[in-house]
């Protein structure tokens, strides 16, 4: 009975935190890992009784906890502004109160960013905004330090923590690709190169780092841009046909919750990951049984630009 349990809920009596869990991959990062059985804290912003400067009333972290309760785990919401370390360590206070002790998964997804970057990809850094710019680094890096900071205390207490810092790109495809606006290269860089080095300081603990990268991410926020829902994402493909390789936020929350079930992941250390990479590696599929390989499919195109789509889901 033990062992069909730990199979089919094999998180449970693990205990996660999700920082910036109020929509997107953060928010399906949750959802995944209280699927696996996990009490999983969710943080953000953007309450039902507060909107964050994203300016989105329509995802909350309380939905989200809620998801991730209906989901099979155990949500639990904070209401937390991860640039202010008095809140995170609040925040991390109580957990360590309220699990004994016990902190084994943490999550970076803190960002928010979006709406600072409007028209400036492809402009040179004095033309952009000095006041968004910084704001990126502030949402993208400062905030990912600060919560680190706080919680590795709490989580390295028990061997084998693991620490997941999203971004957007691998070191593959960022470590030869400008991003078109330095800000915002410098803020997706520097959760992989975080996680580089939290793994050389955790490898005493038995603990694992790693960043993961979804693909082309179908979140809400993009979605709206294009007109569409998940329902119907790929009428967008009429306007622009590479929308074809997305991948739904589920795809990146099944990735981590497959990592954090891994009992061998320290080969993952310090390495950059991709939701399409650890698919193929655990054998996981999207939401609708695909397998994209949006990273793998803008390389590719980069030799040939005839290249399919459908070859790469």
């Amino acid at each position: 009975m033990i062992n069909e349990t730990q199979e089919q809920l094999p998180l449970a009596g693990r205990v996660a935190l999700v920082a910036g869990a109020t929509r997107g991959a953060g928010r399906a990062i949750a959802v995944q890992l209280g699927t696996a059985g996990a009490t999983v804290y969710v943080t953000g912003r953007t309450t039902r009784v507060k909107v964050s400067e994203v300016g989105r009333s329509t995802e909350t972290i309380e939905e989200t906890a809620e998801l991730v309760t209906a989901a099979g785990g155990t949500g639990i919401a904070v209401p937390t502004d991860h640039l202010e370390p008095d809140q995170v360590r609040a925040l991390v206070d109580r957990i360590d109160r309220e699990q004994d002790g016990r902190l084994d998964v943490l999550v970076n997804d803190v960002w928010g960013g979006e709406h600072l970057i409007g028209g400036s990809f492809g402009k040179k850094t004095w033309d952009i905004a000095l006041a968004d710019g910084l704001r990126m680094l502030e949402l993208g890096v400062k905030t990912h330090l600060i919560t680190s900071h706080a919680a590795l205390p709490l989580l390295t207490r028990r061997p084998g923590g693991l620490v997941v810092e999203v971004t957007d790109g691998t070191t593959a495809y960022n470590g030869t690709h400008y991003r078109e606006n330095l800000f915002y290269d410098l803020a997706k860089n520097a959760p992989i190169r975080m996680a580089f080095g939290l793994a050389k300081e955790l490898a005493d603990t038995g603990g694992t780092a790693v960043s993961v990268s979804p693909g082309w991410l179908r979140s809400e926020q993009m979605l709206a841009h294009f007109g569409v829902t998940e329902d119907n994402w790929r009428d967008a493909t009429k306007k622009l046909p590479d929308f074809g390789i997305s991948e739904s936020p589920v795809y990146v929350g099944r990735a981590v919750a497959a990592l954090a079930a891994d009992p061998e992941r320290a080969r993952w250390n310090g390495q950059s990951l991709d939701s399409g990479q650890l698919a193929r590696a655990y054998g996981f599929t999207d939401a609708d049984g695909s397998r994209p390989d949006s990273w793998g499919f803008m390389l590719a195109k980069e030799a040939d630009p005839d290249v399919r789509v459908e070859d790469y889901r």
